[in-house]
């Protein structure tokens, strides 16, 4: 007679029916979950309406001209010693008012990562460069 041998196997085509059964019930209800609305508390301060930049043109000739767009927007021919007095004096009177440096599309990338440069390194905060979209 001869001995039968035990099979030590597990079958787990069971399992696998049971874990795809639970799948198809998560992804029907889902989509019928509502998500939570939730009340936030309101605040007596009204939010601060966001500061005007200090704006430095850098035209083709290399010339800088410093533009305060949160004052009358008018624009004033300086020198880079002068550039970094005035935009320090600015930010004295206001310190959350961002510096963009916009340049010219002629002028070379040296010049315009020179005026960052120097604005940095005299400590201005919040120094950015303005680019212009082109509207796709």
């Amino acid at each position: 007679m001869r001995q039968r041998r035990l099979k030590n196997e597990i079958n787990v085509v069971p399992y696998i029916d049971v874990m795809l059964v639970l799948l198809v019930i998560f992804m029907v209800t889902a989509p019928m979950m509502s998500t939570a609305n939730i009340d936030l508390p309101s605040v007596g301060k009204a939010p601060v309406a966001p500061v005007a930049p200090l704006e430095v043109a850098i035209k083709a000739d290399q010339s800088l001209l410093l533009i305060d767009r949160a004052g009358n927007a008018r624009e004033i021919r300086v020198d880079r010693s002068e550039l970094k007095k005035l935009v320090l004096a600015a930010q004295a009177k206001n310190p959350d008012q961002p510096v963009l440096i916009a340049g010219d599309k002629n002028v070379k990338y040296e010049a315009v990562l020179s005026v960052m440069d120097d604005l940095q390194r005299a400590q201005v905060k919040r120094v950015g460069l303005l680019v212009q979209t082109t509207g796709k």
